[in-house]
This record gives structure tokens, sequence and C-alpha cells, in this order.
């Protein structure tokens, strides 16, 4: 008999099945993922963390528990090779990161001179996560405003495929001025996902525009002990699942009128700011909701 670790994953007869092939299949069934953003923050020791566990086996112990993480040390500083070899082989084979790209590349004034500090981030070792490198996170300054032409010229300097393999990006942007159908057309034309934030600072955007979607979860509650309650819980797993089947919520707004192709996506879904503290319990509580 075969019991999926995670949501979504569908088993199969052995027979005749390599391990490699039937992980494979596996990897290839499992379009939903939950996780968390990094996987060293103190207030988690004893909360998430049993106590005691020295700090070098948390990636490995918060790997087993969540299908995805989200780099975000990658944001600030450039990381090492060896740093993207050690974190791939401390994680299960299913497992995959989406990464944060350097604020070099987002936070300036004009988005089209871009490109040195892309392919620099790109070069620094990203591959060496190989099948575990996921999404790639553009996130630009809350003020950064929507210049139609600069905001084209900068998606033309991302790659949709580098070092033999296909990239998927996401782009997280905060200002009002990205609530407009042009913005939304801007970003399917170039195959793009748009960020999905669920914060009470920044406007959503629900407009599916990628092959993928991706949501970052900003509502956590210290006083709620899985960070949201069980009903939103069992309303994000709603979503998910109807975004991973190909359509998309009735109960968000979008902003074009033009609806997305339907076909079957996978989704990433992170629990980020908010009472941090509770990041792990909400994501193993959405995990076990979509179960």
């Amino acid at each position: 008999m075969c019991t999926p670790r995670m949501p979504g994953a569908r088993c199969e007869l052995q027979f005749g099945i390599s391990k490699g092939k039937l992980r494979n299949r596996l990897e290839k069934a499992m379009t939903i993922r939950v996780g968390i953003g990094g996987w060293e923050f103190a207030p988690w020791r004893g909360e998430f963390y049993p106590a005691g566990l020295p700090h070098a086996r948390e990636l490995k112990y918060a790997s087993r528990r969540l299908s995805s993480i989200e780099i975000n040390g990658t944001f600030y500083r450039t990381q090492k090779p060896e740093s993207f070899r050690k974190w791939a082989a401390e994680t299960p084979d299913d497992f995959v990161f989406s990464l944060k790209a350097p604020r070099y590349a987002t936070h300036r004034t004009v988005l089209a001179e871009a490109g040195p500090s892309i392919e620099r981030f790109l070069a620094s070792g990203v591959f060496e996560l190989g099948p575990k490198l996921g999404p790639i996170l553009w996130q630009f300054h809350p003020a950064k405003k929507f210049v139609p032409d600069d905001f084209a010229a900068f998606l033309d300097l991302l790659a949709q495929r580098s070092a033999g393999r296909a990239l998927r990006h996401v782009l997280e942007v905060r200002h009002e001025s990205f609530l407009n159908s042009a913005f939304i057309e801007l970003a399917r034309k170039h195959a793009v996902a748009i960020a999905l934030i669920d914060s009470g600072k920044h406007p959503p955007i629900a407009d599916v525009t990628g092959d993928f979607v991706y949501a970052r979860l900003q509502r956590t509650s210290p006083d709620v002990k899985t960070g949201y309650r069980r009903p939103l819980l069992d309303t994000w797993a709603k979503r998910a699942q109807t975004w991973a089947e190909g359509a998309a919520p009735d109960d968000l707004a979008t902003i074009s009128e033009k609806p997305p192709p339907r076909k079957k996506r996978d989704v990433f879904i992170y629990m980020i700011a908010g009472a941090k503290v509770r990041a792990p319990a909400a994501a193993m509580a959405l995990i076990d909701q979509l179960k």
C-alpha cells in the first residue's frame, strides 16, 4: 500500500515501476505546496522545533513537515553555491524551494537597468538546487509605481530558461497603481505570476497570469493556535484546490474581465509575516485541511 506524504499526491501500484519513475510521477501529481518563509527563527524553537533540536537540523525537520520553503536570505545578500547544494541535500526528494530575488534588482528607480543584478543572481549557484528550485519571487518596494514601459523592459530581462531548465517568475507589487488591466495583460504576455498578498497593508491582486499561482498569507494571529481559524483555512484550501484544477475562485475579485485559460496549475502558498511564530502551525494546519 502507498500512503502519499503530501496533499495532492497520487499512489500507484509499483509493479514494473522503478522508484525513480514512481517518484517523478508523484512529484508531478503534487500540485499544491504549502510552506513558510525561511527556517531560522528563534521563537520557533520549542514552539515548532522540539526543544533541544540542533539548529543545524532545523531545515531537515521543517522540510519533512512542510512541502516548500521560501528562502528570504537571497533577497538581502548573495548566497554561495555550496549553500544551495547543502540545502538541497538536507531536504526530501519531493521538496521545493522558492527564492526571493535580490533587492538590488527590484529596488531601483529604473528597472530596465536591472540586467547585471539579475545575471549575478542566476549565476550565484541557484541551479545547485536542481529540481528543488521552484518559483523566483521578485518583490518590489511598496512605493514603486507601475510604469508600463519600464516594467515591460524589466520583464524582458527575466529569462524563461537558463542552465537548461525552465524558470518560473512571480511578481510581488504593492502600490495601488498596479490595480489596472494593463498590468495584468503585461504579466500574462510574459507568462509570469502575480503574488496574491493576503494582508491589510497592500491591495490584493487575484488575477491568474501564469501557469502557477503564488499566495503569501500574512494574517496569522498570535491568539489562534493554528494561526488562521479553521473556517478561513478551509476557505484557502478550497481556493487552492480550485486553482489547481484550472479554475478561479468565485470569492476573489479580479481586475481583468478576461479570464485566464482553463488548465491545471501548480499552487504555492506561504504563511508569511503576521504573527510569525504561528506560521509553521498555520502551514501544517492548511496541509491537513487539503488532505
